[in-house]
């Protein structure tokens, strides 16, 4: 139990920018062979930045209309992580709008500095991901966070599992990570991420908006994926970024299509039901 406790905490440490500091850092200690074992935490991860969300959308909602509550629990999530992800994507597309061939993408990957590409991406998948949850239903906004956080980076981790990491050099960030995940660190991963859509089905009585998010989300997944595996024969950290990002909103619009399709897509606590006269 004391492992996994040190590795959650460096799956935090790493993936996050929650502190993880003085005698808890001390307790912890590091490896950077724990940063592999660590990935079957990530989407736990996940859910402690969206469950951060959460607590700021519920808390703005009561005194702030629907939009804005979310856009301010959008800035948490950001700040909670960094912006990790979202660099991830902007180099993701500055690499692959830019790069003609293999060698050329990763040098432009590896450049910190944002490209007309990566700016556009990102505001584009900024734009799309706090319009989605807008029109989201108020009963939906944190389950929908949850789930989407967590499956997401599932669906991150799968890539590592199916693909080699694509870059030799010995100072890649993600190289210490992508050598020593396990098929156990995986299928843990995939457990957790898939965990709370579960819980949602069951308690719902229907699997469909979860099935169906789910699905999109995967989809996005395999095009990328397909992507990386043409042009660079592997992955890097800012692809997992990417897929991180992308499957998220993927997600997100999944739910809410299923949410204005079906009328079987209701919260036991919903509280627009208006009760029938006797």
């Amino acid at each position: 139990m004391t492992r996994q406790l040190r590795l959650l905490l460096v799956a935090i440490q790493f993936y996050s920018r929650i502190p993880v500091t003085g005698r808890l850092a001390a307790w912890m200690g590091w490896d950077d062979a724990w940063l592999g074992r660590a990935t079957r935490y990530f989407p736990l991860v996940g859910l402690i930045v969206a469950l951060g969300q959460s607590l700021v959308y519920v808390a703005a909602s009561i005194v702030l209309p629907h939009p804005v509550a979310v856009l301010l629990a959008l800035a948490a999530g950001l700040l909670l992580t960094g912006a990790f992800h979202e660099d991830g994507w902007a180099d993701f597309c500055d690499g692959f709008g830019g790069g003609t061939d293999r060698a050329r993408t990763l040098a432009i990957m590896r450049d910190s500095r944002i490209g007309a590409y990566g700016a556009i991406g990102v505001v584009t998948l900024l734009m799309l991901r706090f319009e989605t949850l807008a029109h989201v239903g108020t009963d939906w906004i944190v389950v929908a966070l949850l789930c989407a956080a967590a499956v997401s980076r599932g669906c991150a981790v799968l890539v590592m599992a199916s693909l080699r990491y694509a870059r030799d050099e010995d100072d890649a960030k993600a190289k210490p990570v992508a050598e020593h995940v396990a098929p156990v660190d995986t299928v843990l991963a995939v457990a957790f991420a898939a965990a709370p859509a579960v819980v949602l089905s069951l308690w719902i009585g229907s699997w469909t908006p979860a099935a169906v998010a789910a699905s999109l989300a995967l989809l996005a997944t395999a095009v990328l994926r397909r992507m990386m595996a043409t042009r660079l024969g592997g992955y890097t950290g800012d692809c997992l970024g990417a897929v991180q990002q992308v499957a998220e909103v993927a997600f997100l619009l999944g739910m809410l299509v299923v949410l204005d399709l079906s009328p079987v897509a209701e919260l036991p606590y919903d509280t627009d039901e208006s009760e029938e006269e006797p």
